[in-house]
């Protein structure tokens, strides 16, 4: 890994798609704390000005400037591209019951992200860093592990859900474009950020499960089998690793090397099944954890197959979605874990929070929330 000093984006303008959801947020905050750039362009639906507020701590002579609009809209996104050198691409819609229609998480999705590479390259944007999941990766629906994986490894690719479909065509857009001309005769430099499932403080997720936790007399419920060990990644982690992609696409030396490629983000969080992971950040709070899951595995497959079926059925009629599908049973039960050698390599990242770090920072954040939580619940 080169010694030199890490790439300062000093005086740059970038633009944060999603800046105001869970990552977005903790990505602000970051160049913030650790660069000083001429401006930071927040993108999002809608923008609280209690958040702007929140950050008048850290932001120094930042510029902060707010854009509200739609990922669709492409002269709102040439708009908020016009003078910037830095795109952070974020925002998406995260559908893993398959809830949304085609047509929307498409358009936002994949074509949203079309239209931000076209306002990049119409407005001279040199460099454009996309977050993707490894969800584009799999599982599969055969359920076959990966263990420790690379980006070399070879897998059978097959998605079930339009979540994971939807991510992996706008990635492949994102590489696609690298080298792409800008109209001022430079080039675009783009790369893709795979994360594994993502936790920490704002994790709608995490709440979810606490919630029903709660329903269930403090018993978590369990979904995935013990063995099968996944590595969910700290927000803070995924952050840190965006900067780090954005510092190599500036970087002379890197630029070429980086542009164009896709990097597995995981950290030091140990390997656990997903089940076993909320029980480790909410087990201080005095929930306890199913020693087994309610149904055994082939029989809750059955089980989400005969309900997916008679969705289908109604489709045409009503539109109903059911609780848990077969590809979200495959990938809570599958061994699926890759390694950040090649983004430690590449991009200098390095996990800036421990695991111990991590887990103490989301169970603060939890026990924070399990009041109303509780008072929510248990007043209906």
């Amino acid at each position: 890994m080169s010694l030199r000093p890490a790439m300062s984006l000093r005086g740059d303008v970038c633009v944060v798609t999603g800046a105001c959801g869970f990552l977005g947020k903790r990505l602000v905050r970051l160049l913030l704390e650790e660069e000083k750039m001429a401006e930071i362009r927040l993108l999002d639906k809608q923008i609280q000005l209690q958040y702007l507020q929140s950050l008048e701590d850290c932001k120094g002579e930042t510029k902060l400037r707010a854009f509200e609009g739609d990922m669709r809209d492409g002269d709102f996104l040439i708009k908020c591209c016009r003078g910037a050198s830095i795109v952070f691409h974020i925002a998406s819609i995260i559908d893993i019951k398959d809830s949304v229609e085609y047509s929307e998480i498409f358009g936002v999705n994949v074509k949203g992200t079309q239209l931000l590479l076209e306002a990049c390259i119409r407005e001279n944007v040199p460099s454009f860093i996309y977050t993707s999941t490894i969800e584009v990766m799999g599982p599969n629906s055969k359920g076959e592990p990966i263990i420790n994986g690379s980006e070399d490894t070879v897998y059978e690719i097959t998605l079930g859900i339009n979540y994971s479909k939807t991510k992996r065509e706008a990635e492949e857009k994102t590489l696609k474009a690298d080298g792409e001309v800008l109209q001022n005769g430079g080039q675009l430099a783009t790369c893709a950020l795979r994360p594994a499932y993502i936790y920490g403080e704002g994790c709608r997720f995490l709440l979810g499960h606490m919630a029903d936790g709660i329903k269930n007399r403090n018993v978590l419920l369990r979904m995935s089998l013990p063995e099968a060990l996944v590595k969910p990644v700290y927000v803070g982690n995924v952050a840190a690793a965006h900067l780090q992609a954005s510092r190599s696409l500036k970087d002379p030396q890197k630029r070429s090397a980086v542009g164009g490629k896709f990097y597995f983000v995981s950290d030091d969080t140990p390997p656990v099944s997903y089940s076993d992971f909320n029980h480790a950040v909410m087990s201080p709070l005095g929930f306890s954890i199913q020693e087994k899951p309610m149904l055994p595995l082939t029989l809750f497959y059955l089980l989400t197959f005969l309900m997916e079926t008679v969705a289908w059925i109604l489709r045409p009629f009503i539109r109903i979605v059911p609780p848990l599908n077969r590809q979200l049973l495959v990938m809570l039960n599958t061994p699926f874990s890759f390694s950040y050698e090649k983004a430690k390599r590449d991009l200098g990242y390095v996990p800036k929070y421990s695991w111990e770090e991590a887990r103490k920072c989301t169970t603060e954040w939890l026990a924070s929330q399990l009041p109303a939580e509780r008072e929510r619940i248990l007043s209906k």
